[in-house]
């Protein structure tokens, strides 16, 4: 019997547009939703960090060249602490509820936090839809071989049709 792909997420390459989709289909969910997307901030001499906001109107960094940290990405420290108490609990499932889970890649992924909370949603009855880094490291690896979960790469060809692709299958997923 085939598993129901339930967990709906976007991969592609930095920069291929995979947050716009997740927030041009976050408005349009037929059910309403919590979790998280990131989202570059931006300074005078270019990116400076990644910035978490979760649905319900909280923000946090995420990563940012001036956060000291044990765990870095290139240039920027990531905060362990922001992701524990600001991503984890917003992808918390809850009935009836869609949850957002932008993104696991590596830098969520240095908090256990978040990967025992990934997997908890993922698991869960909810529907998830999310981002995935390209590649990625043995979890990364294990969460896109999950029999549950469907991926859609994300390209400059068919980034502006994806979002109607996402709410779709969502809505197929929602008559079963």
């Amino acid at each position: 019997m085939n598993a129901r792909k339930k967990n709906i997420f976007l991969t592609g390459t930095p920069s291929s547009g995979k947050t716009t989709v997740i927030r041009r289909v976050i408005p349009r969910l037929p059910l309403p939703a919590d979790g998280f997307y990131t989202e570059e901030e931006r300074g005078e001499d270019g990116r400076a960090g990644f910035v978490m906001r979760t649905l319900d109107g909280k923000e946090a960094y995420l990563a940012h060249r001036q956060i000291r940290s044990d765990f870095h990405i290139r240039r920027y420290g990531v905060s362990i602490e922001n992701i524990d108490t600001v991503a984890v609990p917003s992808i918390a499932p809850k009935e009836g509820r869609i949850i957002i889970l932008d993104e696991i890649g590596k830098m969520e992924c240095f908090s256990e936090a978040f990967r025992q909370a990934a997997v908890r949603a993922l698991g869960s009855t909810s529907i998830v839809v999310g981002t995935i880094t390209f590649g990625g490291d043995e979890f990364i690896l294990g969460i896109k071989a999950r029999p549950d979960i469907e991926i859609l790469e994300v390209t400059p060809e068919n980034r502006d049709a994806l979002p109607d692709l996402v709410l779709e299958k969502i809505n197929s997923l929602l008559k079963t």
